[in-house]
């Protein structure tokens, strides 16, 4: 059967995920109730009471959802004050990613990348048969702006894929950079999953709708603690919208997660005063991570903290915390092999975190 498969899937290498929550309490031995879970920039305090109130009175589950999610573009543009006409809702940020794609390139096409950052900007690539060419960033992990433009007028991509904040690192794209890039002649697609953590200038979501050549993406994932449920969104170009329509799966938005959407929009005053908590606490967390001395964390707009590993194994560093049911992120790329990343949780979490890392920062042995 091998030989039926297109050829470019045959040599690609998968996306890896997190380990899900429940098969880790179980490799670990742990109940899943004892395990602090920061390796996925979930949204420590769950969903809330009047979401899951809505998912507890949900009658309509044997009903096929609208294909339009007419009542949840509605609510959004309302929300950010934006045309429902330029809206598009996908399951997860994940979808349009792969949307966009799907309607721009042909195999072999070239998509500039720039590591480290999210993987499925090169994995969707990989699976539509376009062609990767990563621009890596600095050391500090913002964007090599010349190499970056001198790439673009060397391959002349169509696309140009950038998280603001960016994954991992939690750092912001200088406005001189974005209108840059605006200015070349390239679809430029930011990638705001995690802007509710950053100031409100630095989104250009009420750009998207004026210009011709930008996108931004949403998701409910990391603000609203929708993970589970995969809702996302985008603002598009007007002209782009009616091949959006055309080409995206029909009935992508299940009742549930419409639904617990709607009802975090209809509670968002409450949500974004849960996002400033873990504002505030990821400002505790970087400043108390900085008096570690085996640890270099880098400032960030996010609702997690990268931190480089000095003198000892990260990789090694990550499984211990996993062995006392502290789960943060390690990367095996290079360039992050010496880095763990870690969610901001809730205050009683974090302090159990910099209980057991000040401890070993006291150890004189390596581990």
């Amino acid at each position: 059967m091998k030989k039926l498969l297109r050829p470019h899937i045959l040599n690609m290498e998968p996306y890896t995920p997190i380990i899900p929550f429940e098969v880790l309490s179980e490799q670990l031995g742990i109940p899943a109730n004892k395990i602090i879970k920061l390796d996925a920039n979930e949204n420590p305090y769950g969903i809330l009471p009047a979401v899951a109130k809505a998912l507890q009175d949900l009658s309509n589950a044997h009903i096929y959802p609208d294909p339009e999610s007419r009542f949840l573009r509605r609510a959004l543009a309302e929300y950010h004050q934006l045309p429902v006409e330029n809206i598009l809702t996908g399951a997860g940020a994940d979808e349009l990613i792969d949307l966009i794609l799907r309607l721009f390139i042909n195999p072999g096409e070239v998509i500039l990348n720039c590591p480290p950052t999210f993987g499925m900007y090169a994995f969707d690539t990989a699976v539509n048969g376009g062609r990767v060419v990563n621009i890596p960033r600095l050391d500090d992990f913002s964007v090599d702006a010349d190499a970056l433009l001198n790439a673009i007028e060397k391959y002349q991509p169509k696309l140009l894929f950038l998280a603001n904040p960016n994954n991992p690192d939690g750092g912001l794209l200088s406005p001189k950079i974005i209108d840059a890039l605006l200015e070349q002649n390239l679809l430029l697609v930011l990638d705001e999953a995690y802007m509710e953590f950053a100031p409100p200038n630095a989104s250009y979501i009420h750009q998207a709708s004026e210009r011709e050549n930008l996108i931004v993406l949403r998701t409910f994932s990391k603000w609203a603690g929708l993970a589970g449920l995969r809702v996302g969104y985008g603002v598009f170009p007007s002209a782009l919208m009616p091949y959006l329509w055309t080409a995206k799966q029909p009935y992508n938005i299940s009742v549930a997660a419409s639904e617990a959407a709607l009802a975090a929009l209809r509670h968002a005053r409450e949500l974004e005063e849960i996002g400033q908590k873990i504002i505030t606490e990821r400002e505790r967390l970087f400043k108390a991570l900085k008096e570690i001395t085996y640890l270099k964390p880098y400032p960030s707009k996010s609702n997690f903290i990268l931190c480089r590993v000095l003198g000892r194994e990260a990789a090694k560093l990550k499984a211990d915390l996993a062995s006392s049911g502290i789960l943060v992120r390690y990367f095996s790329n290079p360039g992050l092999d010496d880095h763990i990343r870690i969610s901001v949780g809730t205050p009683e979490q974090m302090d159990v975190l910099l209980e057991y890392l000040t401890t070993k920062s006291t150890e004189t042995t390596q581990f």
